[in-house]
């Protein structure tokens, strides 16, 4: 979904700094980790909202060039503010957009009315409430970003994180299956976790499994 053309610019070497704070320096590596994260989300949004997959991945291309575009502009001054919701209402604005002309393709063919489905966005004015209560929007992006980091950890690491993290596990039970101590298991989970909160501080809701 990722526009080849978006983000051309210098590359930033400050490892410290999180994901979000590299994209905005205009980091293009980490513009393409970012769409990646997020391109799950913005597709379950569009189908949630009723669009067929073609039009869902069209979509998608609108909304990260808007948020290329617009991305110096998010902040997080107040509380409540989220990467997740400012994502959330483009991908809304979007979806509007692709109802209103699917409606007047519609029209210019003979066809006659609206689209109940964009009568009923157009109804709700906002979906921060939906956005906010919608669990299964922070395990998919918490999923593709456990995904990301995959690679930089031993598959033993990862099984016991999964296990405890992701299935909910007792870590006593998780260590006896993996020949691990306690204590190894606890570590793994921690050492995991902490790289997710490094690179993905304010993208991601911690632990949403």
């Amino acid at each position: 979904m990722t526009d080849s053309h978006v983000y051309m610019g210098g590359q930033s070497n400050a490892t410290s700094l999180t994901l979000l704070e590299k994209v905005k320096v205009k980091d293009q590596s980490s513009w393409e980790r970012l769409v990646t994260l997020y391109t799950p989300f913005v597709y379950y949004r569009c189908r949630k909202a009723g669009l067929q997959r073609a039009d869902a991945a069209d979509v998608g291309q609108e909304v990260f060039v808007t948020v290329a575009r617009k991305i110096a502009d998010f902040h997080r001054d107040r509380p409540g503010d989220s990467f997740r919701r400012w994502l959330g209402a483009i991908t809304r604005s979007k979806i509007l957009d692709a109802f209103r002309r699917m409606n007047n393709e519609h029209r210019q063919a003979g066809g006659l009315g609206a689209n109940p489905r964009l009568d009923q966005l157009i109804a709700c004015e906002s979906d921060v409430e939906e956005l906010e209560e919608d669990k299964e929007a922070d395990r998919i992006i918490y999923r593709r970003a456990i995904e990301l980091i995959y690679a930089e950890f031993a598959p033993l690491t990862w099984k016991a994180f999964w296990h405890v993290a992701v299935e909910g596990e007792h870590p006593r039970d998780v260590a006896a299956d993996l020949g691990m101590s306690v204590n190894a298991v606890y570590l793994a989970k921690s050492r995991i976790c902490r790289r997710l909160k490094e690179e993905f501080a304010g993208l991601i809701q911690e632990d949403p499994l």
